[in-house]
């Protein structure tokens, strides 16, 4: 009952977060009169191609705003790299404008260079009109040379007193010629105009997300994860036949052997049953590995209820970073319990090393990657470099809120007094662990354990990492919960088949490679990333390239502990299943 009280809690304290969250970026009711000014708010601009390099819109020398003033963002929306300013363009309500001067300006030869630059790279920019996401390119690279727009159309649709939907597009006939490098005048313009629609105020986001949910789109969907599910349930219900067939023979054959001579020699999984529960090699690091895993496990399934009620809509701007944020400090009480209890099962004794060794497993290698990363980030000047006072924010949540649950949930472990659940007596000496062929081996064993579950996730893949490292937008997240539900049963029952065949072949040293069996899926993710980098995207430079082999080996370490710890639970409760099935002398 405690444990459903704490995610009881834990639920309502991250819906609670994003409720103020939203309360806070929706401040207004986006009602307006005639005249009223609307908020425009200019984002960010980059290469298109390369997600994670965006650099603040008035790095590029545009009009700026008389009144220039910066939108307070939440944590999430920093950490997603927005860095929204007041525009110059004034789209008051239902004001219609017709080639209207934002400013005139000389550019000079470096500014010229400047854009010169943009446009060759496909810069796009990006703005935000009333929460709603405005996007457009800088210019155009034809056969006389390279021409950023000096003339946007704005084509703002409402609905009575709210606004619907926004539009951008540029004048082909209004374009700047930055080939040399010589001054320029260029003359600012706008236009806008206004046009009355009957979409409803709580529909107005939809057509973001119809570009992922279009009929194609989801028969290329509905197709992988039937092709997935027909090819895991012929592999899965064939290996389950043998295993089930091979057991029920062990059973009867050890139940004969007990009753004939008791002095006939033992063979197969039984002859180890002496060995099969001593506890394994480097356990403070095997417990805190099982803890960051369960973590992880129970963050990501947090995340998939969050997205399936609906808190991810489309451009919910950093609503999925602050749920990580957020969702991990509080699950960190999770990941001491997990570790300390199962530590002090296995008779361990410096439960405060382990704790120690638990929080910084997975967070250790994040900090160190982000360090890199966001030092890169502050030589390229992008806004994916974080803030001294976002920094500050996330030290302190980790300060004042994970490490305080993590020891709290250590302290919960160790008194927890549970006892190992261990059917057979272990023995004093370990048994000799007879020679084992080559494919046998740790290796070879995660490449077969890893291949299954990633070939029941491959299709799937493509469309995260171009939601993720791209610009299309994810949101039939039922259908990746199908996929995540079937990637753990997959997961499981590969490591429970591979452990029956290595306690078979009388190798009782289980409990590593059935972690590691469990987690070798997240190296077949991360090879998946080295294919996408170079044949399905066109991400170049060093600093777009650091970040997503940066990014995505954080990742895939996350799902190699939570994979891991789901093989070892499921191998743990296979072989505790076996040996109570027969009598162990």
């Amino acid at each position: 009952m405690a444990g459903k009280k704490m995610v009881a809690l834990l639920f309502v304290a991250v819906l609670v977060v994003f409720g103020a969250d939203q309360v806070r970026s929706d401040a207004s009711d986006h009602r307006y009169k005639d005249g009223d000014q609307v908020p425009l708010y200019a984002n960010k601009v980059g290469p298109f191609h390369n997600p994670s390099e965006t650099y603040r819109y008035f790095d590029l020398p545009f009009c700026f705003p008389a009144h220039m003033k910066e939108k307070k963002e939440a944590l999430g929306e920093v950490l997603n790299g927005d860095r929204l300013v007041s525009a110059p363009y004034q789209l008051d309500f239902l004001r219609e404008k017709d080639s209207e001067v934002v400013c005139k300006k000389r550019l000079s030869k470096e500014e010229v260079g400047q854009f010169r630059a943009a446009v060759k790279k496909d810069y796009y920019f990006q703005m935000y009109y009333d929460d709603l996401p405005i996007w457009g390119f800088i210019g155009k690279v034809d056969k006389e040379g390279k021409d950023p727009s000096d003339f946007n159309h704005f084509d703002i649709f409402y609905n009575k007193d709210r606004v619907i939907e926004i539009n951008v597009r540029t004048d082909p006939n209004a374009l700047v010629d930055v080939t040399e490098d010589k001054e320029v005048d260029v003359e600012f313009l706008y236009t806008v105009k206004w046009k009355d629609t009957n979409t409803p105020f709580d529909k107005r986001m939809d057509k973001y997300s119809q570009s992922s949910s279009l009929p194609h789109h989801l028969e290329i969907h509905w197709f992988s994860i039937i092709n997935s599910c027909v090819t895991v349930l012929l592999l899965t219900g064939f290996l389950a036949t043998i295993l089930m067939r091979v057991l029920k023979n062990d059973f009867v054959k050890y139940a004969h052997d007990e009753e004939s001579a008791e002095d006939q020699e033992e063979t197969g999984w039984k002859y180890i049953h002496g060995d099969v529960f001593r506890y394994p090699k480097y356990k403070s690091l095997f417990a805190a590995s099982l803890g960051s895993g369960t973590q992880l496990f129970t963050l990501t399934v947090f995340i998939f209820i969050l997205a399936l009620v609906g808190v991810f809509y489309p451009y919910n701007r950093g609503a999925l970073f602050t749920a990580l944020v957020v969702i991990y400090a509080l699950t960190s009480g999770i990941a001491g319990y997990t570790a300390t209890s199962f530590y002090c099962q296995l008779e361990g004794t410096n439960w405060v090393r382990n704790l120690l060794l638990t929080g910084c497993l997975f967070c250790g290698p994040l900090f160190l990657t982000f360090c890199f990363l966001n030092t890169v980030a502050i030589v390229y000047t992008a806004t994916a470099a974080l803030p001294f006072g976002t920094i500050v924010v996330i030290v302190l949540i980790w300060t004042l809120v994970t490490s305080p649950l993590l020891v709290l949930g250590g302290i919960a472990g160790k008194n927890s007094k549970a006892e190992f659940q261990a059917p057979c007596r272990t023995t004093k000496y370990p048994r000799e662990i007879p020679p084992l062929p080559w494919y046998r081996g740790a290796i070879p064993q995660m490449a077969m354990a890893g291949f299954l579950p990633f070939s029941a996730i491959y299709i799937e893949l493509y469309y995260i990492f171009a939601s993720v490292w791209g610009h299309r937008i994810y949101t039939i997240y039922s259908i990746l919960f199908i996929v995540f539900i079937i990637l753990l049963i997959v997961t499981a029952f590969i490591t429970v088949a591979l452990t029956y065949f290595q306690l078979a072949a009388e190798d009782h040293e289980w409990w590593w490679r059935s972690f590691l069996c469990g987690g070798s899926t997240g190296l077949f993710i991360y090879a998946y990333c080295l294919y996408y980098y170079y044949a399905r995207s066109d991400m170049s430079g060093f600093m777009q390239t650091s970040f997503f082999f940066g990014y995505m080996a954080c990742i895939c370490y996350g799902f190699f502990l939570m994979l891991g710890t789901v093989g070892f639970r499921a191998a743990l409760l296979f072989v505790r299943h076996i040996y109570r099935s027969i009598k162990c002398e």
